[in-house]
């Protein structure tokens, strides 16, 4: 099995990215068009000024945070999810705000039978340490929001994450397994669980960057950055047929 960067035209069926000399890949937030910051209220307290806002850093303190403080989540390990961004194509503030992509199968099967084709998901490693969900913002959309919206997206997500954390999301009755029969019911119970998160009075540093929008952060610290992958791939490995001939050579 290789774990070696894909060729063009090729997927591997692993990327691992080795620090120090390989770290995850870093990529900086361009704004989809100039925007003027209104002066951001100094009381929020994102890191020192003048330095480069780390969002995904950020981003995973405050998760720890919530999944600690939350029982409904508590069968989430922060550390399983490599927290990315995908730069947003236009300055649209509606759209995909975020996502998050399981890295098995249902039941958190790392492969999959399907018209006689096994698939694998692509499998991600920092160093030895795997990942069992990529959990990926549009930039700079998502902090263009309001503070409501911005702490709903990330309870949303997380929310997705199945109660087994076996790599698969949760799933519910019916036909709108992910979601279920109401995307409007779904976001309430989100807000629900944002306010439970907030009334447990967390520290103010750890969510003061969702009070500022992208502008007022990049105006503080004259850059924004974040950990920037490629999407998973489901790669195809053999077929039944070519499967049943390699047993009969053995």
């Amino acid at each position: 099995m290789s774990t070696s960067r894909p060729r063009r035209g090729d997927h591997a069926l692993v990327l691992r990215w080795q620090p120090p000399h390989d770290p995850l890949p870093l990529g900086v937030v361009s704004a989809s068009r100039p925007r003027l910051a209104t002066p951001s209220p100094p009381w929020h307290d994102t890191g020192t000024p003048g330095e480069p806002f780390d969002f995904c850093g950020h981003v995973r303190r405050l998760l720890d945070d919530i999944v600690r403080r939350s029982p409904a989540l508590a069968h989430i390990d922060v550390q399983r999810i490599l927290i990315a961004f995908t730069q947003a194509r236009s300055p649209r503030v509606h759209g995909l705000q975020a996502r998050v992509t399981p890295l098995r199968f249902p039941g958190g099967e790392l492969t999959r039978m399907r018209r006689g084709v096994l698939y694998q998901v692509q499998r991600y490693f920092d160093g030895d340490h795997e990942f069992l969900y990529l959990l990926t913002f549009c930039l700079p959309r998502v902090l263009d929001q309001d503070f409501d919206h911005k702490m709903v997206t990330l309870l949303h997500e997380l929310y997705h994450l199945g109660p087994a954390f076996d790599g698969d999301l949760r799933r519910h009755d019916g036909r709108y397994e992910l979601h279920t029969h109401s995307q409007r019911e779904y976001d309430r119970k989100m807000a629900e669980l944002a306010r439970n998160y907030l009334q447990t009075s967390p520290d103010p540093a750890l969510h003061a960057f969702l009070r500022l929008s992208f502008a007022q952060l990049q105006e503080r610290h004259g850059k924004v950055f974040g950990i920037k992958v490629p999407r998973p791939k489901i790669i195809p490995l053999l077929t039944s047929a070519a499967r049943d001939t390699a047993s009969e050579l053995r």
